[in-house]
Formats: structure tokens, C-alpha cells, sequence
């Protein structure tokens, strides 16, 4: 297992199987911030490229449950699993690793289906790296002002916008995005600072963004009202 701690307090630990592009940069990135992180694949070379990023960065079957149980997984508080093309693997690796008890699974999914098969076999979370990052890039074409797009569920998503244009210099209520389109603004972000539940009377500045939550079909409303 890979040693914790971190001036007196125990760093959570990760541990990311499969290093194509989502599973290593994951791992990258949480390395980055200061977590133990173990990286496992089944290709030598990709682990070893992980070397001198991760804490530890092993070759292994991860449909293996014997090599799993050797690497000490059950003793990592988050297990990704990061497998591409072979879904096969993907579903056999999640199936172990629940049968293990680990404490929480995150799984890729490649498509919807291969997802619902995931929930089915006990995945605590499905992410869709593909799929989001699709759907981000088609809200960033249809309008310049948003800024991200996340989906909460299969109905309801956050979006962060720059304010447009014609919102500068009017406040919430004038704009009326509740009433118009069905929306709620959550927050303002003006330069560093986050105006959390903001006022009706709160007026917005060229470079406000503004944080907002609504159906996916409101969304989209509001995106086109505000794409010029």
C-alpha cells in the first residue's frame, strides 16, 4: 500500500487503472495536487511513462483478482476505473473490485449502455469523458459567452456564462431569467470574488459570469437568447 500522511493528517489515496489519455491525466492531475496515487495497466511501457509522475505506477491484470488483492487495493479510498476500448475488462475489473468491498468505485463508461451495466454491477459513479467533453465543445460553438457546461442528471445541468451585451449594466430583475426561461441564477462571479445567492437588485459588469442551473431544454433557451 502506499504510504499516507501528510503533516499528521492522512491523505486520501487513489488508484487509477488504465492509462489512456482520461486514466492518466486523472492521475496526473491528482498527483498534482498532493495525493498518493498508484497507476496500473496492463501495458508495461504506459506505466512506466507514469513513473516519475504518480507514487507508484505498477503493470498488472486488473481482471486478476489475485494480482489486485497483492497491490493492496481494498486500502485505497477511491478506485478509477479508466479502461478504454475493452469494455469487457472495464465491466470484469468493476465486478472484483466490488466483490473485494472497496470503498468507492468510479467507472468510464464508453457509451449509455455500457454505463447502465456499470450502475447495475454496483459502480458508485459513471463518468462519460467522451460524451461531456462533446457536449462542452458544442455549447462553447453555439455561444461564445459559455464558459462550461456540467450535467447534473439526464434532465438538469449548470452552466457558466459570461454576461452578454445586452445583460450589462441590468440587474437580475430586470433580466427576469427565472420567469423567461424557466432558470435560477445561483452565483455571480466578478473577477476573483463569488457573490453566492445573489439580489434581484444586483447589477452586472462587463466580465461578470454568471453560474446558473435549469432543464437542459432552458438551457439551451437561454444560451441562444444570449449567443449574439
Amino acid at each position: 500500500m502506499v504510504s499516507g500522511g501528510k503533516e499528521g493528517m492522512a491523505k486520501k489515496q487513489y488508484a487509477v487503472i488504465g492509462m489512456g489519455r482520461f486514466g492518466s491525466s486523472v492521475a496526473s492531475a491528482l498527483s498534482e495536487m498532493g495525493f498518493d496515487v498508484l497507476a496500473i495497466d496492463s501495458d508495461e511501457q504506459r506505466t512506466q511513462e507514469m513513473s516519475n509522475i504518480v507514487t507508484h505506477a505498477v503493470s498488472a491484470d486488473s481482471t486478476d483478482e489475485e494480482a489486485l488483492r497483492a497491490l493492496g487495493i481494498r486500502n485505497f479510498d477511491v478506485i478509477v476505473v479508466a479502461i478504454g476500448e475493452d469494455i469487457q475488462a472495464s465491466i470484469l475489473t468493476t465486478l472484483i473490485l466490488k466483490d473485494m468491498g472497496v470503498p468507492a468505485l468510479v467507472v468510464k463508461a464508453q457509451n449509455e449502455l455500457h454505463g447502465k451495466v456499470l450502475q447495475k454491477i454496483g459502480a458508485d459513479k459513471v463518468v462519460y469523458p467522451e460524451r461531456d467533453m462533446g457536449l462542452r465543445v458544442a455549447h462553447h460553438l453555439t455561444s461564445p459567452n459559455i464558459l462550461d457546461y456540467i450535467e447534473l442528471s439526464k434532465d438538469y445541468s449548470i452552466l457558466e456564462m459570461r454576461a452578454a451585451d445586452s445583460m450589462i449594466g441590468k440587474n437580475l430583475k430586470e433580466l427576469d431569467i427565472r420567469a423567461r426561461f424557466g432558470c435560477n441564477v445561483m452565483a455571480i462571479r466578478r473577477n476573483q470574488e463569488m457573490n453566492i445567492s445573489p439580489y434581484a437588485e444586483d447589477r452586472l459588469e462587463a466580465g461578470d459570469v454568471l453560474v446558473i442551473v435549469g432543464h437542459k431544454d432552458d438551457l439551451t433557451k437561454l444560451e441562444l437568447a444570449f449567443a449574439a
